[in-house]
């Protein structure tokens, strides 16, 4: 699968962009990132939304081999 950073969360993860093999949740998922891409990302990560092919996800969410992961930290708006 292919995961995407935006903004506050490629900062932290130092990339926009990476690629994961496997079928994992999006809890699975999250856990993995954040071991991997350490704390600073960890705690960015808490207050992402995280949506899988377009729709926005929960930690059950089924994440599949072929899918495209999108990290969205908040935005601010005006």
């Amino acid at each position: 699968m292919i995961i995407r950073y935006f903004a506050g969360a490629a900062e932290a993860a130092g990339r926009k962009e990476q690629t994961v093999d496997g079928e994992l949740t999006v809890g699975d998922l999250k856990e993995l990132l954040s071991g991997a891409l350490g704390p600073e990302f960890a705690r960015v990560l808490t207050c992402c939304s995280v949506l899988v092919d377009g729709t926005r996800a929960t930690d059950e969410t089924f994440a599949g081999s072929g899918a495209t992961v999108d990290v969205l930290p908040p935005f601010a708006g005006g």
